[in-house]
């Protein structure tokens, strides 16, 4: 199930985003046993760049990541850690 989450998380970011570099990663099994995942809602790290983040302050670049995953973050993501990474 989690394959199919992360497929759509890189979908919607890059759609909404158009990053030169992202990477979502499941790390769902880390947190087996945690109260947040008893919901079935999964934990995830993404690591991103984009063109889109120049200029912004670090909260308006997650507020934008946040947006872009709006609807999943009520039905699939229970946790959400967000590396930005520096345009090159």
């Amino acid at each position: 199930m989690n394959e199919a989450r992360v497929a759509r998380i890189e979908e919607l970011l890059q759609r909404e985003l158009s990053p030169t570099r992202l990477a979502v990663i499941d790390e769902s099994h880390l947190h087996v046993g945690h109260a947040g995942a008893r919901d079935g809602r999964g934990h995830f790290r993404v690591r991103i760049a984009a063109e889109a983040f120049a200029g912004k302050p670090r909260l308006a670049r997650h507020r934008m990541i946040h947006a872009a995953l709006q609807d999943m973050m009520e039905t699939d993501i229970h946790a959400l850690a967000i590396e930005i990474e520096d345009q090159e």
